[in-house]
């Protein structure tokens, strides 16, 4: 019952902050994208309670930054915390949902449709602008939002075409247990402490037809590895 509570909680705060912020990126959205009111998500971690251990740092000569996803609160951190204008790699379908939206297309996110068979020349293009903008960009290689648990989803093919059509420098992230500190099916939040890894940035071998998948095996070691500190067992 009281992970009930805590994430109905953790719900309303975002119904009700997120419009002001919103609102607020309307107005400066000319300067960095509304970049200082994005920054106020880090205010979903205080206001809950919520903390996030963080190992290693973020590179801000990163290009692209791969990152597992579990629940909302992995972008707001990411939004509140990250000193870059990061640009997010997202489902058209979000940009549509009636206001909430404006959370994506103010601040000129790339938005993709799925179904289009051209979707990877738009993504390619739009990233393109983006970094010239200096703008890193951010992806989630699995595509969804995973269980939580201790293994990740297999890696969609996006992130390894962007990394390899434009030769990006790549900062790889993991996250545990945020799905545990905020879940919206069924809303619930069975823990205020979560962890992030920062891993060291690099630019691949792209030489190496195996890179993406030695990347996939080491996020996916590293990230057991938190996993198990995380939630010993009993």
């Amino acid at each position: 019952m009281l992970a009930k509570i805590k994430g109905l909680f953790a719900t309303a705060l975002i119904a009700l902050y997120l419009p002001i912020i919103i609102l607020q990126i309307y107005w400066t959205r000319h300067h960095q994208n509304g970049r200082k009111a994005r920054l106020q998500c880090r205010y979903f971690y205080t206001l809950n309670g919520f903390r996030m251990d963080c190992i290693g740092e973020f590179d801000t000569s990163a290009q692209l930054i791969v990152l597992n996803h579990q629940s909302v609160n992995d972008i707001m951190f990411l939004e509140g915390f990250h000193p870059s204008n990061i640009c997010w790699v997202a489902k058209k379908q979000l940009g549509e949902i009636p206001f909430y939206g404006l959370a994506l297309t103010l601040p000129e996110m790339i938005l993709i449709d799925r179904e289009d068979k051209n979707g990877i020349i738009f993504l390619l293009k739009q990233a393109k602008e983006k970094l010239a903008q200096n703008r890193p960009i951010v992806i989630f290689p699995e595509g969804t939002r995973g269980r939580g648990n201790e293994k990740l989803l297999p890696f969609k093919p996006g992130a390894k075409i962007l990394a390899q059509k434009l030769n990006l420098k790549i900062q790889p992230i993991l996250l545990i247990n945020t799905r545990k500190m905020y879940d919206t099916s069924p809303i619930s939040s069975h823990t205020n402490k979560a962890r992030m890894v920062i891993l060291e940035a690099f630019t691949p071998d792209f030489n190496d037809p195996q890179w993406y998948e030695k990347l996939e095996s080491l996020m996916q070691e590293t990230y057991t590895k938190h996993y198990a500190q995380c939630n010993p067992n009993p």
